[in-house]
């Protein structure tokens, strides 16, 4: 099912639109979304991966925030009792009003560069989905799947890895899209962790320390520990700390594994 008049992509809403049909049916394949299967796809734009998820799965959840293309989706999947059309934004959204299962959801979608973060963090938010699959720019995609010592290791990969497994799948070239991009883009696949491994004030004080502790990611932990306004751990404590999550005080924070912060927020006082 195609729109009629096309709408045309917004710089404002970061947009740019999947085109590649090779590529619609790899994302979609990739998802592993099956007749049972709830899916919530964020951002359809033109129904690039929709026309291929309707009447496919059980029911699927459509999430857009633009005026034209919600309106154009409802016109064209409205009358489908197995398709909910969502004309909202995904980091407001209580999506728990329009799903029925969040655990058993798979969550799809070509997100905007600009606000892959938040959206991804809005995703893993409890209750979690079973699995997500995003199309995001290439860098970020290092960056979530990046290991300890590498240079794209940071508080984006320790904040998704420490909840959840994540992979890249494959690359997307720029131009896949219209308009074209100046980047290129690729697939991540995130599977949160079941049963979770951290209770919600666990998950808290690992933020705190991930936070800080990249914000001043040249300096040393001790340092960062003992100064930082948001810490102010007293020297014996951090030393006993981070002797119990295998870290030294000299290390930087690149360094340490998800589960080195996992354990030395849970040791910290």
């Amino acid at each position: 099912m195609t729109f009629a008049g096309k709408p045309r992509a917004k710089r404002s809403l970061g947009q740019n639109f999947l085109v590649d049909p090779n590529f619609q049916r790899k994302i979609v394949e990739a998802l592993e979304a099956g007749p049972e299967d709830e899916v919530l796809e964020v951002g359809p734009g033109r129904g690039a991966l929709t026309r291929h998820l309707a009447g496919n799965v059980r029911r699927l959840v459509l999430v857009e925030l633009d005026d034209a293309l919600a309106a154009a989706l409802q016109e064209a999947y409205g009358s489908r009792e197995d398709v909910r059309v969502v004309h909202g934004d995904i980091l407001r959204v209580d999506l728990g009003a329009h799903v029925r299962d969040a655990a058993r959801l798979r969550v799809v979608g070509n997100i905007p560069y600009n606000i892959t973060t938040p959206i991804l963090f809005r995703l893993l938010e409890r209750p979690r989905p079973r699995e997500i699959v995003l199309l995001v720019q290439e860098e970020v995609a290092d960056r979530i799947v990046a290991a300890p010592g590498t240079a794209a290791y940071g508080a984006l990969a320790v904040g998704i890895q420490s909840v959840a497994t994540a992979e890249r799948l494959f690359r997307v070239g720029r131009n896949a899209f219209r308009p074209v991009p100046r980047v290129d883009s690729a697939l991540v696949r995130v599977r949160p962790l079941r049963p979770e491994p951290l209770d919600e004030c666990q998950e808290t004080r690992l933020r705190r320390l991930v936070r800080a502790a990249f914000q001043w990611r040249r300096k040393q932990l001790g340092k960062i520990l003992r100064d930082h306004p948001d810490l102010h751990v007293p020297l014996g404590p951090a030393e006993a700390a981070a002797e119990r999550a295998g870290a030294g005080l000299q290390d930087r924070p690149e360094r340490l594994s998800p589960q080195q912060f996992i354990t030395l927020s849970s040791e910290l006082p």
